[in-house]
């Protein structure tokens, strides 16, 4: 990354991070190290996501050709992670089915991330100004301080009610974190 990096190269970072986390989660098997490297993979992938929803997605829509099917598509992703992610909070971490659930988080993901990075964001880097990437990568950092820590598969993925409800959802997520000592990073 420059010294300015722009939002690619920020979400290009993030999908490292948590790929390296999930890689991380099958080595390990003390079931506290192994819960609280999962919760932190979810926090990051679910602050990435509301990040993307808010800012890159808004502008994969004004500036690629394919736009609006990109971000639907890249949208369903989202909202099966969520529900993967949701799912893997409640399970015991020395269960098959956290490894079977973990395992699909795992494949969804890796999809997720070859679209973007293969396709999307060369597209993005190729239509966009470079201010306007930098810009957007300041945008994308900020919000993902203020977003949600856990998977709400129930609420809307939109630009709109991430900017209105996020910071709320995001401060409730927090103390809740805090309280319980769920780790996030």
């Amino acid at each position: 990354m420059a010294d300015n990096p722009d939002v690619v190269d920020v979400l290009t970072a993030d999908h490292r991070d948590v790929t390296a986390l999930i890689g991380e989660i099958w080595t390990v098997r003390d079931p506290m190290i192994r819960r609280d490297l999962t919760d932190t993979a979810i926090s990051e992938l679910v602050r990435h996501a509301v990040a993307e929803e808010m800012y890159v997605y808004p502008a994969m829509r004004k500036y690629l050709p394919e736009g609006d099917k990109a971000v639907e598509h890249d949208v369903e992703e989202h909202k099966e992670l969520e529900e993967t992610m949701k799912r893997l909070e409640g399970l015991e971490v020395s269960s098959a089915d956290f490894d079977e659930t973990l395992r699909k988080l795992e494949e969804i993901l890796a999809d997720h991330v070859q679209d973007e990075e293969t396709e999307q964001f060369p597209q993005l880097r190729s239509r966009i100004p470079h201010e306007e990437l930098v810009e957007l990568a300041g945008k994308v950092q900020t919000a993902k301080k203020l977003a949600p820590t856990r998977p709400h598969p129930g609420a809307p993925n939109s630009e709109l009610f991430h900017k209105l409800a996020g910071p709320g959802v995001g401060l409730v997520d927090r103390l809740r974190d805090l309280i319980t000592g769920r780790a996030t990073k």
